[in-house]
């Protein structure tokens, strides 16, 4: 019998968590878990949580450490979840979306074949009315290690995988990569990456997003090529320390 985990990087999420978590627990099994990892939230999210008092999830405290860029909280917060995973699917999720019936049993059928795959969502605002009808379409959607450098358009919030994934992800670049990216990244060089071209969630965007998820970035160009050279070293050492790996265990 298959298993699923939920990973739910949270911080100051009371507002909307608990509409995301109950979209999520009614499409779980019994023996299915939502690990929420909490990055030392100072509102109500953890008390909202505990109300829902449902045994499958299960809170991981996140002591954040300082970090140069804001995008590696998340991306440190998401790592602590992962690695408390047990399942044998894996599914992230943002606190502030909300989840449509079916998602599940639709990715999961999609990851017989697939090491990874992304479903399309719709694109909300803060009250889930729907803007875009679906993301893919709004980013121009990309399946590759380098169109994604370039612009990254795989979204975290609609991916599932297979746990076999986090043996080569995990752990992620110490800063500067997107939990997201790293995956994405990892599954499409060394397995394969599927696309449900179906809105299987909304995509709740608003102005206390960590990214830009889809939107023009504000940084410069010369901060933009540094990033993108950045991404490229962490890539290329993790593809030749992973090889490096494998090739002293035959």
């Amino acid at each position: 019998m298959t298993r699923i985990s939920v990973c739910m990087a949270v911080y100051n999420g009371e507002k909307y968590i608990r509409q995301q978590l109950d979209s999520i627990l009614m499409q779980l099994g019994a023996d299915d878990e939502v690990i929420v990892s909490d990055d030392d939230s100072t509102d109500r999210t953890l008390a909202v949580v505990e109300e829902i008092g449902d045994r499958r999830i299960k809170v991981y405290h996140h002591h954040k450490m300082p970090q140069t860029f804001h995008l590696d909280y998340t991306t440190r917060n998401y790592e602590n979840a992962l690695m408390q995973t047990t399942g044998d699917y894996v599914f992230l999720s943002d606190q502030d979306d909300v989840w449509l019936p079916g998602r599940v049993d639709r990715m999961v059928m999609e990851l017989q074949h697939a090491m990874l795959c992304l479903s399309d969502c719709y694109v909300g605002d803060e009250n889930l009315n729907v803007e875009h009808k679906s993301y893919f379409d709004e980013v121009g959607m990309r399946v590759g290690v380098w169109k994604n450098i370039v612009r990254q358009t795989m979204l975290g919030c609609c991916m599932a995988f297979r746990r076999e994934l986090l043996d080569v992800a995990l752990p992620f670049p110490p800063t500067k990569v997107g939990h997201d990216l790293w995956l994405a990244m990892m599954a499409t060089h060394y397995y394969n990456v599927s696309c449900i071209r179906l809105p299987l969630s909304i995509y709740r965007r608003h102005s206390r997003a960590v990214t830009t998820s889809g939107r023009a970035s504000s940084f410069s160009l010369p901060f933009k090529i540094y990033y993108r050279l950045f991404i490229v070293q962490a890539y290329i050492k993790k593809v030749f320390q992973y090889k490096f790996t494998t090739d002293r265990k035959r």
